[in-house]
């Protein structure tokens, strides 16, 4: 059995689906990311400054995954990547 549709259907089929789509692929780019540093991170963790160090000395030889960026010698944190790495790794603080 072959399934023919009108080219005019499968456009309206496809012109709905990005319809949908679209705001959710926008979303995150309409988000803006707050970039913190090691105090914020410790306070929207509730760990330590000792443990975030910990952390990002682990994730900086290959031993862990926690997101961190260097700013000359200081720390930075996006929020984004802090809050998607608490869910993957079941951290609530």
């Amino acid at each position: 059995m072959k399934f023919e549709m009108e080219q005019r259907d499968v456009e309206a089929i496809a012109s709905r689906v990005v319809e949908l789509i679209l705001p959710i692929l926008n979303e995150d780019r309409k988000q803006e990311d707050d970039i913190l540093n090691i105090d914020a991170v410790s306070v929207l963790l509730g760990k330590s400054k000792g443990q975030i160090y910990q952390w990002v000395s682990d994730s900086s030889h290959g031993l862990g995954d926690f997101p961190f960026m260097k700013a000359g010698k200081s720390l930075r944190f996006s929020k984004k990547a802090i809050i998607k790495w608490m869910n993957k790794n079941g951290k609530n603080g």
